[in-house]
């Protein structure tokens, strides 16, 4: 291996666990899928360990794989940093800059944030648009849009804009003292389970996964609600179960508004991040606010 490899190699490990998926990597970094394997391959004959998991259904970073790449990001992130600068000097950020987003994520990612990139940037006007749905970001005329890495559509770079994410199953502890804690997924059937309508229409299974093993499983409930918040609220009024992401159900849990149950069937999964169609030259509004939505990651 020369010089040279090494460095690419820690790339392509990065995007592929950033991305949890080889293709989507493959597609950002404009390679091929069995190139890239190839690479995260030797980079792991290199060092001797096995980094990253890999299973039919996704791709999962290993106890080493999680240490090394936590390590190496910061390098890596110092790198591109070393460019946004080089790209700040050359042009003003100015414009107006046009991002799709969920309402979680505008809530507690975005808008909290939102102050002090005004602040740097007068020159930046921001235009949020809350959707929950996927968004054609070149149709509709959008420089960029945040979802879950997992759900990010094809021939998009993307950028982590949020630690991993984690699903959990609440409810009030009066709630589970009149009908039970479950002790499986499966018995989520007899339960009152708050559903979730997607944009799609499709109602959305609660998901599981454990030992390398998946699991879609559709709850019954006489409550559908197509927002998250609607669904939290409706959880502390003790109406009924939900699935919902742990940040958003951290304080209530904390406090004992809520009870957290089968917390052994809901690892972590990649966050959210911010994604752009591929372009030569990134406009500079565009670089700093995926500078500072990162920025503010790591320093929390």
């Amino acid at each position: 291996m020369d010089a040279s490899a090494p460095l690419t190699a820690v790339v392509a490990f990065v995007h592929v666990a950033e991305h949890a998926s080889f293709t989507r990597a493959a597609d950002a970094l404009g390679v091929s899928t069995s190139a890239l394997s190839q690479s995260v391959r030797a980079l792991e004959a290199r060092m001797g360990v096995r980094l990253l998991q890999r299973t039919t259904r996704r791709v999962s970073l290993t106890e080493h794989g999680a240490r090394f790449l936590q390590r190496v990001r910061g390098g890596l992130d110092q790198i591109d940093q070393a460019f946004a600068e080089l790209d700040s000097a050359r042009s003003v950020p100015a414009g107006r800059l046009r991002v799709t987003l969920p309402r979680i994520v505008a809530d507690r990612m975005v808008l909290p944030r939102l102050p002090d990139f005004l602040a740097r940037y007068p020159q930046v006007q921001v235009e949020l648009c809350v959707d929950p749905a996927l968004t054609d970001l070149v149709a509709e005329g959008f420089d960029a849009g945040i979802r879950l890495g997992e759900s990010l559509a094809q021939g998009m770079i993307a950028a982590p804009v949020g630690p991993p994410e984690r699903q959990v199953v609440v409810a009030t502890p009066a709630y589970f003292e009149r009908h039970g804690v479950p002790q499986t997924p499966h018995d989520l059937q007899s339960h009152a389970c708050i559903v979730h309508r997607l944009a799609n229409g499709r109602l959305m299974p609660w998901e599981f996964s454990r030992e390398g093993h998946d699991l879609d499983v559709e709850v019954n409930g006489r409550l559908v609600f197509n927002d998250a918040g609607v669904a939290h609220r409706a959880v502390l009024a003790g109406l009924g179960m939900a699935q919902g992401f742990a940040s958003l159900m951290a304080d209530d849990i904390a406090a004992g508004r809520l009870q957290s149950v089968l917390q052994d069937w809901q690892p972590p999964f990649p966050g959210f991040h911010l994604y752009y169609p591929a372009r030569e030259q990134m406009a500079p509004k565009l670089r700093v606010f995926i500078d500072h939505l990162r920025a503010e990651m790591h320093d929390q």
